[in-house]
């Protein structure tokens, strides 16, 4: 590590922080990213797509204020749609399916191009506070026990703080799954008496093309002409891969209608709030029982 003092420093690189510690750095502030691994910078760890209802304008939004998100996408995606063009284009929503791998190699070189930004793995353990009266933040305590002095330091721990993850049944602490929680930084902050909340979001199964049977599947081209995110983006000339669309069955509906009372969502295993978008397919049946199918994206690419 060159340096133990910055002006800036930002915990977590995921979206938020990759954002967040390269405008502290365009601004002339010397800053350090802090994450637990540098392979997995921009990690998408859910869908990998960026966009969509609302979120695509949020996309535009970060882009029109000097962000990387919309110009990364627009380097890495493999499939482009403009949302809700059947109606006025105020709801006119930009999405995009991106190579995940690409995403997280593109972010890290855009970033370590950054000359007042230095990329740091290690784990935050605390947050230096200069006394009890003030609460200012002076720095942070790495869980190797060296201390990174700083002005200011910015949270974006994700999923990590206090991370905690629901297979079917089982519940274990962890970040990602297969990675480490961000357990000694939210205990800390516990007792420093600040509200606190738990978020829910929901990851879907990873499934091997190979193994699937895409002519029972309805395919879901891009748009013959791509929209890109980024207004500094002239034009998207790659070719587009194909998405395909499934709907569940009678029978699929009849196994997730016996099976509620397993679901972590409905047994009282998750008590964190979930998100609007992107509900788990019990949680389509539930809320609407009217429906007699559901749609099911397969995002992989086909092999």
């Amino acid at each position: 590590m060159k340096s133990s003092k910055y002006d800036v420093i930002v915990i977590g690189a995921g979206h938020a922080g990759c954002e967040a510690a390269r405008a502290c750095a365009r601004m002339g502030l010397r800053t350090a990213m802090i994450t637990m691994n540098l392979d997995l910078i921009a990690q998408m760890s859910c869908n990998p797509a960026v966009g969509g209802i609302a979120k695509g304008h949020l996309v535009r939004e970060i882009d029109a204020l000097g962000g990387m998100m919309g110009e990364v996408t627009d380097a890495v995606g493999i499939q482009f749609r403009l949302l809700n063009t059947s109606r006025g284009p105020a709801v006119w929503s930009p999405r995009a399916q991106c190579d995940k791998k690409q995403y997280r190699f593109r972010m890290r070189e855009v970033l370590e191009a950054e000359p007042n930004l230095r990329i740091l793995q290690a784990e935050v353990a605390q947050l230096v506070i200069e006394d009890s009266a003030s609460r200012r933040v002076t720095g942070v305590l790495l869980r190797d026990g060296r201390t990174v002095s700083s002005e200011a330091v910015i949270v974006t721990t994700g999923t990590f703080l206090n991370g905690l993850a629901h297979v079917g049944e089982m519940k274990y602490s962890c970040g990602r799954n297969g990675e480490a929680p961000s357990n000694l930084l939210g205990d800390q902050l516990r007792t420093l008496g600040l509200p606190w909340t738990r978020l829910k979001t929901g990851t879907p199964p990873r499934l091997d093309g190979r193994t699937i049977d895409w002519s029972r599947f309805e395919a879901q081209q891009g748009d013959a002409v791509p929209t890109p995110f980024s207004f500094l983006t002239e034009k998207i000339e790659r070719p587009q891969v194909c998405c395909y669309i499934a709907y569940t069955s009678d029978e699929t509906l009849r196994i997730l209608r016996d099976s509620i009372a397993r679901s972590p969502l409905y047994s009282g295993q998750i008590e964190g709030v979930g998100p609007r978008y992107c509900p788990s397919i019990e949680d389509k049946v539930v809320k609407f029982p009217d429906k007699t199918r559901h749609q099911i994206f397969p995002r992989a690419r086909r092999p």
